[in-house]
């Protein structure tokens, strides 16, 4: 059994306790965090932004002779042309705006005032636009013209001509004789020379320069027009023929005499063969300079406007030899049915072509990508880049007409991006200004001042990259890195 202590036992202990030395302990020391406040960006932080001198006068209705006394920032240039452009402090532009109109209100009425003169003078210009575009854009009309002497445009104009006399003739033979496929050979031909007309209209439509409603341009203009033609093909040349071979075989009618139309029909297959060997010998000129086979380049609509007329020229040469066949067939036997089979031979020729036409152009307007082998010499350019980490999700697609759109998701090495930065400074300037930061009021000042000038030569180094990536394949008009 444990003994408890007496009065007398525990008071002699307590003594003992008091009469010990007193030990002395040692301070608590506690580190406080330094941590900058958040900051609240308002509208009035904004102020801060920049502007440029084209904004600054149409937004705020100044002169430039304002802004020559404002402070004046240069800074790197977004476009190709220019190394850096100058811009100002929205909040200056502000204030010269009112100082300049004298207040807010003021302001509002001239913006009112401009807006309703820029809508009359649209409204001008589009009642004068004829007399307009006849004296003022000569250029414009001279580059529209130029392209109908060369290349798909030559092409395309000797088609025009070969295939209107064509089919001329081929309706005369048809008035004469009474041949279904004499009828069939004559709406071919007219159909081709409907649809070679569009496609002159896609070609003149296609060089002119981009607007802003536009900002690509009008290059797929060809391969709508080439669309439409697949479809006129089809509605107008191979309906009709199927039509007229089907009424031929249901109530069969004597034909004259075929002399005259074996003649045009001889003619019109020296003319459509001559066209087609101008079509062939640019095409292989076009797919020789992309390093594509003939056949890679004809099936994928690289051209659709001479490809258009290859193939048309192809189904003509084809359809006068099934035309003549029949027709000789029905000069042999007297049948009128053999003329009737041969009107829907062409007919189902022309379908096939129409559907060809249909698909690689509507494959085309879809968005394609380029080459395998262009996608991997552009992404070995970034990859081997030292500023670059990794690229994601690489996208070149055909804009047609010679014209590349690239995007790539990049993640840059901010390392390299900084040590880049560190090379154009002072380093003992850098050190100087980084022994005088003492308190976090110093630091959020002198961060943000070394920090904007590192976006600034990532934004270089993007410039950088998009100039490499266009030397290294001409073809490569706009680019988009998008930063991780």
């Amino acid at each position: 059994m444990e003994k408890v202590p007496s009065f007398d036992e525990a008071a002699e202990n307590m003594g003992a306790e008091l009469k010990a030395p007193i030990i002395k302990q040692e301070p608590l020391q506690v580190r406080v965090k330094a941590v900058l406040k958040k900051r609240e960006y308002g509208p009035k932080y904004t102020q801060n932004n920049f502007i440029t001198g084209v904004r600054a006068m149409n937004e705020f209705c100044l002169k430039s002779s304002d802004l020559e006394q404002l402070r004046k920032i240069r800074r790197r240039s977004p476009h190709e042309d220019t190394e850096s452009f100058t811009v100002y402090l929205r909040s200056d532009v502000e204030a010269k705006s009112l100082e300049v109109w004298g207040s807010p209100e003021a302001l509002a009425r001239e913006k009112k005032l401009r807006k309703e003169a820029e809508i009359e003078y649209r409204e001008r210009l589009f009642r004068n636009q004829k007399i307009e575009t006849f004296w003022e854009i000569p250029s414009q009309r001279s580059r529209t013209a130029s392209v109908f002497f060369k290349g798909p445009g030559k092409v395309v104009m000797v088609a025009i001509c070969i295939n209107g006399l064509n089919c001329f003739f081929k309706f005369l033979a048809w008035i004469y004789t009474g041949s279904a496929s004499m009828f069939s050979e004559a709406i071919h031909s007219l159909s081709d020379t409907c649809n070679q007309a569009l496609l002159a209209l896609g070609i003149s439509k296609s060089v002119q320069t981009p607007d802003p409603t536009h900002p690509y341009g009008f290059s797929n203009m060809r391969y709508i027009a080439s669309l439409i033609s697949g479809v006129g093909i089809f509605m107008m040349g191979a309906r009709l023929s199927w039509y007229h071979g089907i009424m031929g075989l249901l109530n069969p009618q004597p034909i004259e005499s075929l002399l005259w139309a074996y003649c045009i029909l001889a003619g019109s297959l020296v003319s459509e063969g001559a066209t087609l060997l101008v079509a062939v010998n640019e095409l292989r000129r076009s797919a020789r300079a992309k390093g594509m086979s003939f056949y890679k380049y004809v099936m994928e609509s690289r051209d659709p406007s001479t490809n258009v007329i290859l193939l048309e020229n192809t189904a003509a040469v084809l359809g006068v030899t099934i035309a003549a066949t029949c027709m000789g067939l029905t000069s042999i036997t007297g049948n009128p049915l053999y003329d009737s089979l041969g009107s829907l031979g062409v007919g189902t020729l022309l379908g096939v072509v129409s559907a060809f036409l249909i698909y690689t152009n509507t494959e085309a307007l879809l968005g394609r990508s380029i080459q395998p082998e262009q996608v991997q010499r552009l992404t070995e350019l970034l990859e081997n880049d030292p500023s670059v980490r990794a690229i994601h999700d690489v996208k070149a697609t055909d804009l047609v007409l010679g014209k590349v759109r690239f995007k790539a998701e990049v993640d840059f090495d901010g390392r390299v991006v900084t040590r880049s930065y560190l090379e154009k400074q002072d380093f003992d300037q850098m050190l100087q200004e980084i022994r005088e930061v003492k308190t976090p009021e110093e630091l959020e000042t002198f961060m943000p001042k070394h920090g904007e000038n590192i976006i600034d030569t990532l934004g270089a180094e993007v410039d950088r990259l998009e100039k490499e990536l266009k030397k290294l394949n001409p073809e490569v008009r706009h680019v988009d890195l998008e930063i991780l």
